[in-house]
């Protein structure tokens, strides 16, 4: 994409990163990670810093909140079922060649599948070439005559609130 930041030398960078993502010109992120190495603190004098709210309050009433892996609201009912439906295929490498005198075939894959729960909490399991949906594309020839392949790639499908279907895939 051809982008670029430089940073100047004098400026401290995680003063910086701070007066980003705190800037009053939009809203506060809603979602932080937490650090046990970090003071509970730390986001309070971030957001000080920055905005310098009077009395101790943030902008607007708001209030930062720590949430770790869960959507902020109760997302358990049918309304949401298509944040459940969302599926994150991780193909980290599919790789298939011959090798050898005997010209054998080798083949190893890995894959992951990533899904949400109830509450919006993401979780990771291994999960397998066939698992796929027909939409991926890039394996089409897997297992067929030992054709030599090199896959990567990232697919992610999901099925909207009317029940379409949807994905997107990215090879790397």
């Amino acid at each position: 994409m051809g982008a670029s930041y430089h940073l100047d030398q004098n400026t401290n960078s995680t003063l910086r990163a701070y007066d980003i993502l705190f800037d009053d010109a939009g809203p506060l992120p809603q979602s932080y990670p937490e650090s046990p190495t970090e003071p509970t603190d730390l986001l309070t004098a971030a957001v000080f810093r920055t905005i310098s709210p009077q009395a101790g309050e943030l902008p607007n009433g708001l209030a930062p909140r720590l949430v770790q892996d869960l959507a902020d609201i109760d997302i358990s009912g049918p309304e949401f079922n298509f944040v459940r439906s969302i599926r994150v295929y991780d193909v980290r490498y599919a790789r298939q060649h011959e090798s050898g005198r005997d010209g054998d075939c080798n083949r190893s894959a890995t894959v992951v599948l990533g899904t949400y729960g109830t509450q919006g909490d993401f979780s990771w399991a291994r999960s397998a070439l066939t698992a796929l949906p027909a939409a991926h594309v890039g394996l089409e020839s897997w297992g067929q005559n030992c054709p030599s392949i090199h896959h990567r790639s990232v697919f992610v499908d999901w099925q909207d609130y009317e029940g379409n279907y949807g994905f997107e895939q990215v090879n790397y």
